[in-house]
């Protein structure tokens, strides 16, 4: 059970169709929070169902509103106590991420800050920053641990342009600005930086990282290599469940104490040994171990200690987040049993998968591939 609210407040949530934010706005409104939360398009009742069935449970508004489009804020932020900041461009097509990515995650954070400025009434803004704007650099060896003072190297990802390099740059760049409008403007800023996330949604289609942190179980070939790609560039695989990453949101909103960044990560581990791991836990889905001379050993950990020093527990290890991710998959009808081994029905909607890279929650592929990619399943 949620701790309720000995007074009403008020919350905005910016961003909120995702998979994190959905859920956010759910214990929220639990907890007993008024809820604002803006959308692109708040016409599309397609991609904004789960947010209006979640009105059910308490006061919630739903805003259009656009991270380019300054002064779009101003009235969903209006009166509200406390911001999260959850939403991010993404356009993984882009041959131009620069303006495409970088300039408009930028913009958009400045935007959302202003509006919280111009409010008078917010107490702290939430930003939801990424393990990608932590973990991206030219070190080698092996043993090291991230932390909260760590940054990735934008110098290193414009130079080196690994696939997709726009995101982990556009999320290090946005989340730096941040901290520049906030320190400047007196804004009370946390920013949460996540790992790859799993776990069930709330959202109309299933989320894309939860088909990457599966994709050992799937067997999906292009995703297993876009997991070998993660650990080569970001020198982990480092999951948590979605459900935690959402109550150290609002835990970290809370906790007066709280100040400066915190990474919220559950579990390190690499390609080898989580393939291990699963291969014992779920035998029924014969998932291979032998990856020839790839590493068997992350680069590094991130470390989530400063959140957990603060009086932050997880609630979900990695059995329950692969327990509780199957078990999600299965009942979308995306994954049964076949035979003796498993058959990966579909992904996300109609006949086709989507490989959405947006679901690279570090936004790295090993591949060469530099657009997203369809195929068909016949």
């Amino acid at each position: 059970m949620s701790t309720q609210l000995t007074e009403k407040k008020t919350a905005c949530v910016v961003g909120g169709t995702g998979y994190v934010a959905s859920l956010l706005i759910k214990l929220l409104l639990e907890k007993g929070y008024s809820v604002n939360t803006t959308v692109r398009d708040p016409d599309n009742q397609k991609k904004i169902s789960h947010l209006i069935s979640l009105q059910e449970l308490g006061e919630l508004k739903i805003f259009g509103a656009d991270l380019t489009d300054e002064g779009s804020f101003d009235v969903p932020i209006a009166g509200s106590d406390i911001v999260f900041h959850v939403a991010t461009p993404v356009n993984f097509v882009s041959e131009d991420p620069e303006n495409d990515m970088i300039k408009p995650a930028i913009q958009g954070v400045v935007n959302v800050l202003k509006a919280c400025a111009k409010s008078k009434t917010v107490k702290r803004v939430v930003l939801t920053s990424s393990a990608a704007a932590v973990t991206i650099n030219g070190q080698n060896g092996t043993g090291l641990v991230m932390d909260e003072k760590n940054w990735t190297d934008v110098e290193f990802l414009s130079s080196a342009k690994p696939p997709t390099w726009g995101y982990p740059a556009s999320k290090t760049l946005a989340e730096k600005h941040a901290w520049k409008f906030a320190e400047e403007n007196n804004i009370d800023l946390i920013t949460i930086i996540p790992s790859l996330m799993a776990g069930p949604s709330l959202t109309p289609d299933i989320p894309s990282s939860t088909g990457l942190a599966i994709c050992l179980i799937t067997g999906n070939e292009f995703l297993t290599n876009a997991l070998k790609g993660m650990q080569m560039l970001s020198g982990s695989i480092s999951i948590a469940h979605v459900e935690d990453v959402c109550r150290a949101h609002i835990f970290l909103a809370e906790k007066e104490s709280a100040s400066g960044r915190y990474i919220c990560c559950a579990e390190n581990t690499s390609v080898p040994e989580l393939a291990k791991f699963l291969h014992q836990r779920y035998p029924q889905y014969k998932v291979p171990t032998d990856f020839g001379d790839f590493p068997s050993k992350a680069k590094l950990v991130i470390s989530s200690e400063k959140l957990i020093s603060e009086g932050f527990s997880f609630k979900f290890g990695i059995e329950e987040i692969y327990d509780q991710t199957l078990e999600y998959f299965k009942s979308k009808g995306v994954l049964k049993l076949k035979n003796s081994g498993f058959h990966f029905l579909k992904f996300l909607s109609g006949n086709k998968i989507f490989l959405n890279i947006h679901l690279l929650q570090h936004g790295y592929c090993i591949s060469d591939l530099k657009v997203v990619k369809q195929f068909s399943l016949k």
